[in-house]
């Protein structure tokens, strides 16, 4: 028996919609579908071993070698500027980056752009590239309020529906990036394990629309 595949799946909605790919392309672990309050489920006539984690976690958990493959969104990617190897476009968990701001929103290049935003690596990147000077207001919660109340002038955040800007009288600027969930592997594991990691990656996206 080859050694098993240790497979990192964030918690939570996205985390069920990725193990029922898994499933789908037959790399199930029945014993996940047992309420219990394990967090570790291995199968190992199928030579995979799964654990929950939280969702921002996964991709250290795989750059750090407890897991060999995960899946964690493109976001976490961009803003940890984690060291592994991205494999595939799962196709689910998607959303856009986004700046927004009011609906009136001017920007005077000769002051500092005002920006809140909890992806503050993602937010110097896309600025730098034109060469805009920004202050960065790190929040964790409730972005939308900042350019409502005066505190920042634009914000960085995920976008789904756009209903929360349009609500709060916020309109998008510009789209950063597409986001989605990726499955990620950690570099000496893909050397070690190339067979196996590119076979279950091929068996996902066999099963993607």
């Amino acid at each position: 028996m080859t050694d098993m595949i240790n497979i990192a799946l964030p918690k939570g909605r996205l985390g069920d919609s990725v193990y029922d790919m898994f499933e789908q392309a037959g790399l199930d672990c029945p014993a996940i579908r047992e309420k219990s309050r394990k967090l570790v489920f291995e199968n190992p006539e199928k030579g995979v071993r799964f654990f929950w984690v939280k969702p921002s976690d996964v991709a250290i958990y795989v750059e750090r070698g407890a897991a060999d493959i995960g899946v964690v969104g493109k976001d976490i990617l961009m803003e940890d500027r984690t060291n592994v190897y991205e494999l595939l476009d799962l196709g689910i968990g998607k959303c856009r980056m986004v700046s927004a701001g009011p609906a009136d929103f001017s920007y005077d290049s000769s002051n500092e752009l005002r920006v809140a935003t909890k992806f503050v690596n993602v937010a110097r990147d896309f600025y730098a590239a034109s060469g805009t000077d920004i202050d960065i207001i790190r929040l964790n919660g409730s972005i939308e309020l900042a350019p409502i109340l005066g505190l920042s002038d634009v914000i960085v955040d995920l976008v789904e529906t756009g209903t929360t800007l349009r609500e709060n009288n916020l309109q998008i600027i510009d789209v950063i990036a597409d986001i989605s969930a990726r499955l990620i592997a950690n570099k000496s594991a893909f050397k070690f394990k190339t067979k196996q990691i590119v076979n279950i990656s091929n068996k996902l996206e066999d099963i993607i629309e």
